[in-house]
């Protein structure tokens, strides 16, 4: 669908990492309302509308966009299918900007042609890059050819996707083309549901990627985290709250935020602790990028404030979510600009190691707030997930003094892109990497590393024990300001 990271990065389609529909978003962890950043004003035709209006190639996401009269139309396409995804209507007409248009789940899609004319760029509200349209004569002849809905084809569709797009087959030594030979002779007409789930499930269990899901409806629904992980979700965040507040807090007051996502005390030395479960889901009335970023604005400008000896950033449980609502808490530490991390795409179907040009995220100051910029311990562990790392990456960058503390965290950064198979389940994948600005090193798969090692935050709320990461921040954050 048109859709990286709803209430946990929520991603449909082309856009990314939000998570829907019910088992989807249990099974593909609840990341938090991954819409997109706005785009600022762009020079544009008077009648720019009419300059975008065609058959438009999304680079390096499989997908397939129409546009006319006012309306966008998504289709997913491979070598072997050409599925109808997403739609959306024209609500803004441009002028001095992009063209917008709004989808039926309020998602807000901005394209502008591209500077010179070749082509045109497209910006979700919510994300923290764009994505490049290339121009098509037409729609491929599949897109206008009624697609089968057995077993077999869906099969097809769910192979060819991942050989189209996923990046990771080599890091995690599989050879995607062996799957192939060994399960698509199981596959019939008339094959029971519940066999095609399993078979599928099976397909992509051995690549442990907590970005890879299926929602097959009534049938079942598949996600799985990291071996020695857990997918992060209610019960775990409520367990880790009262840990904490039992065990750290003794004594300080845990004012809660933003429908309870977010956490924040402050300790008797000045030193802040600010817990965050994900970066979305903090209105449960509106899911729009808009309002989870104004709710988050106005509980950072609560709570980073003059005063701050250090801050203990505690990000251990955390589903995600999204990542321009992740960077803004990057920009409340920081008076300095900074590249936080660049984003591309696998964009060659037969050809793995092929992406699109890497787009630079930059870490700007929010302007008219407090700023802090002194000592910050972030603790992070194999439940910090998604948007959740990308902000752990971004804060790697930090110019001020930053220290990780805890264990590597989950190793899942893209956007999610979902799918549609022929028979109506969806699924989603990874088709990004998010590389270092220094050396071009993505952390997918064995996650970001601490630079202090502590003991498994999850095992030490269930055995009762103390919080050794969050001793160790309060050692490492009161060192430095003395």
């Amino acid at each position: 669908m048109l859709s990286r990271n709803l209430p946990v990065k929520e991603a449909r389609g082309l856009r990314g990492r939000t998570r829907n529909r019910g088992a989807a978003a249990i099974v593909l962890l609840a990341l938090v309302a991954g819409m997109e950043l706005a785009v600022g004003p762009v020079a544009a035709a008077p009648h720019a509308a009419d300059r975008i209006d065609g058959v438009w190639r999304v680079d390096g996401y499989g997908t397939v966009l129409s546009i006319e009269d006012g309306r966008l139309q998504e289709y997913q396409a491979t070598a072997v299918s050409c599925l109808l995804g997403d739609t959306a209507r024209r609500t803004g007409q441009g002028g001095n900007g992009p063209v917008t248009y709004t989808g039926d789940d309020a998602t807000v899609y901005r394209i502008r042609p591209a500077a010179g004319g070749a082509g045109a760029i497209l910006h979700f509200d919510g994300s923290v890059g764009d994505r490049r349209l290339l121009r098509l004569p037409a729609l491929p002849a599949s897109c206008d050819k009624a697609a089968p809905t057995g077993a077999p084809a869906t099969f097809d569709v769910f192979w060819q996707t991942f050989e189209e797009n996923y990046p990771f087959f080599a890091a995690k030594k599989i050879d995607w083309q062996a799957v192939r030979d060994r399960y698509h002779p199981r596959v019939y007409d008339g094959m029971p549901d519940t066999e095609l789930f399993a078979l599928l499930r099976d397909m992509v269990l051995p690549l442990y990627d907590a970005h890879v899901g299926i929602d097959a409806g009534d049938t079942g629904g598949f996600g799985q985290s990291r071996p020695g992980t857990m997918i992060p979700g209610p019960g775990l965040d409520q367990q880790a709250q009262g840990f904490v507040e039992q065990h750290d807090l003794v004594g300080t007051r845990l004012r809660t935020f933003a429908n309870g996502r977010i956490g924040y005390a402050r300790l008797p030395d000045g030193t802040g602790y600010l817990r965050i479960s994900g970066f979305g889901g903090y209105d449960g009335n509106s899911p729009t990028y808009a309002r989870n970023s104004a709710i988050l604005d106005q509980t950072l400008s609560q709570v980073i404030r003059p005063g701050l000896r250090g801050l203990v950033l505690d990000l251990r449980i955390n589903g995600g979510g999204s990542d321009a609502l992740a960077l803004q808490v990057a920009e409340r530490l920081t008076d300095r600009a900074y590249v936080a991390y660049a984003k591309r795409a696998r964009n060659d179907p037969t050809d793995p190691g092929r992406h699109t040009r890497p787009q630079p995220v930059r870490v700007q100051p929010t302007p008219d707030r407090f700023r802090y910029t002194g000592p910050v311990a972030v603790l992070t562990g194999g439940e910090t997930y998604s948007a959740g790392e990308t902000l752990t990456q971004a804060l790697m960058q930090r110019p001020a003094r930053t220290v990780r503390i805890g264990q590597n965290t989950q190793g899942v950064f893209s956007d999610v892109l979902e799918r549609i198979l022929p028979n109506g389940w969806t699924f989603g994948l990874p088709n990004e990497e998010y590389l270092t600005p220094s050396d071009g090193k993505t952390f997918d798969g064995e996650g970001i590393p601490p630079d202090i090692r502590a003991g498994n935050f999850v095992q030490e709320i269930a055995k009762g024990t103390h919080d050794s990461a969050f001793a160790q921040a309060l050692s490492v954050i009161r060192s430095q300001s003395e």
